[in-house]
């Protein structure tokens, strides 16, 4: 039941309060119709209104405090599910468009990519120059070849990989073949 912290707490708040006010009608009424005594009415108040109020007060607030952190968290793991359907579905996107449609900025779009990667559901590259993003399936991106202009590069490790070539960063799922190779620039671009 994620999302339901908030409502949970402040139905605990309600009843630490409603069950304060019951207690002290209930024992403040013996103390006025002289059943009780003053130090008694107190201390019963006390003892079996201000605890439980506090008690509930208190994990009721942790619960809505806790339930807005949630929310939070789910909110940015929908936005990211979001970017991963919008780039998959699409195959090519630029990068104002995403933007635009997931109102998030350069970075927040850059950061979540990473992340992704990281957790091994994205592969595919993105051209900076161009400011599109394009997905591709793990063999495409696994090889030695830049997708985007086809020199040969290095790869070392998993994760992203920047081609020295064309700046394109290549996003590399986690499972894909390590190669090592020296790099080559592509055809037409002299070497350096």
């Amino acid at each position: 039941m994620i999302g339901s912290g908030k409502t949970i707490g402040i139905i605990l708040v309600i009843v630490g309060l409603i069950l304060c006010a019951i207690v002290t009608l209930f024992v403040g009424s013996g103390a006025a119709t002289g059943q009780t005594t003053v130090a008694g009415a107190l201390l019963g108040i006390g003892a079996f209104g201000v605890i439980p109020l506090l008690l509930f007060g208190g994990v009721g607030i942790f619960m809505f405090i806790r339930g807005g952190a949630e929310e939070k968290e789910l909110s940015v793991v929908r936005q990211k599910e979001r970017l991963l359907g919008l780039i998959q579905a699409q195959g090519k996107v630029t990068l104002n468009s995403i933007m635009v449609e997931q109102r998030l900025s350069r970075d927040q779009v850059q950061n979540y990519i990473y992340e992704l990667t990281q957790q091994g559901l994205f592969s595919g590259y993105i051209d900076w120059k161009n400011a599109t993003f394009y997905s591709q399936d793990a063999s495409r991106v696994g090889s030695n070849k830049c997708p985007n202009c086809g020199g040969v590069r290095e790869l070392v490790g998993k994760g992203v990989v920047k081609c020295p070539y064309c700046g394109v960063e290549l996003f590399i799922p986690p499972d894909a073949p390590q190669t090592t190779a020296t790099p080559v620039p592509p055809q037409g671009i002299p070497n350096t």
